[in-house]
């Protein structure tokens, strides 16, 4: 459960920056949206992966 616990950070960590570029216009803050999402979309690759080959594994 790790792997969700990162994913659930990751999320909350961007709330800020979501708002900032959301609701007050910050150029900044999409900017740090869009990494964030980009980091997101690894992680869910990696954990992808991961419950694949476990699967596969019969583990």
């Amino acid at each position: 459960m790790s792997r969700f616990a990162q994913v659930k950070d990751l999320i909350l960590s961007l709330e800020g920056d979501f708002e900032k570029f959301y609701d007050k216009g910050n150029q900044a803050a999409g900017t740090r949206v869009r990494g964030g999402l980009q980091q997101l979309k690894t992680l869910a690759q990696e954990i992808r992966t991961e419950v694949q080959n476990k699967k596969n594994s019969g583990k």
